[in-house]
């Protein structure tokens, strides 16, 4: 049985930082992979949020050539975020990833698998290629983008960290233990 919600606190939702929201979903999706639920009954649209703050993120510390290297170009995640940015309405975003993946698809296999192997410092021709700051200039905020998505869900659910617990504790039918 799916769990058919997404649960953000209310002092996430309260916030006027939009990543609070993200980091909420966030807590909840790791909170329910450490209580061994799957991935195919945690709420898609929670976890399509939850990887596209990864994309965001790797994009944002270390450009595009970072993302690719660490996800190691999973073919899943980059339906998702596809997926996540057309969803959001995020169509400058959008158009630059679906450049950044036919550059990448251009790249052979053999290239490739050099690039995962090798380190991304240093001289790195590949890493350079990928690269592309144009993400930088889009006006399209992904963070404040991907937090209204959130809040404006028809499955989301605002609770309380307690009854979020309940809530969770519910679905999982056991107790989890509280740090």
């Amino acid at each position: 049985m799916e769990f058919g919600r997404i649960i953000i606190s209310e002092t996430a939702a309260n916030s006027v930082n939009p990543q609070d929201v993200i980091n909420s979903n966030i807590s909840v999706i790791n909170l329910m992979r450490e209580e061994k639920i799957d991935d195919d009954l945690i709420h898609e649209d929670a976890l399509m949020s939850y990887y596209l703050d990864y994309y965001t993120s790797q994009y944002t510390e270390g450009n595009f050539a970072q993302f690719v290297y660490n996800s190691k170009w999973n073919k899943e995640l980059n339906e998702l975020i596809e997926e996540g940015l057309q969803l959001l309405g995020a169509e400058k975003h959008l158009e630059l990833f679906q450049q950044q993946s036919k550059k990448v698809s251009l790249i052979s296999s053999v290239k490739r698998e050099k690039f995962f192997k090798g380190k991304l410092e240093g001289v790195n021709p590949i890493r350079d290629l990928l690269n592309n700051d144009v993400f930088f200039e889009i006006e399209e905020n992904l963070v404040q983008l991907n937090a209204a998505f959130l809040k404006s869900h028809p499955d989301t659910t605002i609770l309380s960290v307690d009854d979020m617990f309940a809530t969770l504790e519910e679905f999982i039918g056991h107790e989890i233990k509280r740090e």
